[in-house]
Order: structure tokens, then C-alpha cells, then sequence
């Protein structure tokens, strides 16, 4: 199943992206996109992961050969 690959792919690339936009805003200490807590970007990264890791674990139950 190529698709549970892709999406696994990019909601994981998605959430390294959220943590790295939480990182800067931490380091400058700025509101990047108008978010004032750094808390609220792991937040949202936290369901990108999940997402990801649920996109493998469908992969591998949908692809895993089945023994007689």
C-alpha cells in the first residue's frame, strides 16, 4: 500500500516542521504566525505523529502476508 506511505511521509515531515517553527519561536521569542505559546506547535505536532505512526501500523497490517 504505496498511499499509507505517502501519508505517513508527509504527516511525520509535517510534524518535524511544526517542532521546528515551535523551536525558533522559543529561541526568538517571538509570535510566529500570530501563536504565543510554543506549547500550542507540539500540540498540534503531537497528532502529525500520531497520524504518521498510524499510517505504518495499517501498512504493515494490510500488507503483512498471511500463513497457513
Amino acid at each position: 500500500m504505496k498511499l499509507f506511505t505517502i501519508a505517513a511521509w508527509t504527516s511525520g515531515v509535517l510534524a518535524v516542521a511544526i517542532m521546528i517553527l515551535g523551536a525558533i519561536s522559543l529561541i526568538l521569542g517571538s509570535n510566529l504566525f500570530g501563536i504565543r505559546h510554543e506549547a500550542n506547535y507540539f500540540i498540534v505536532a503531537n497528532s502529525f505523529l500520531l497520524l504518521a505512526i498510524l499510517c505504518v501500523l495499517a501498512q504493515h497490517g494490510c500488507c503483512r502476508e498471511k500463513k497457513d
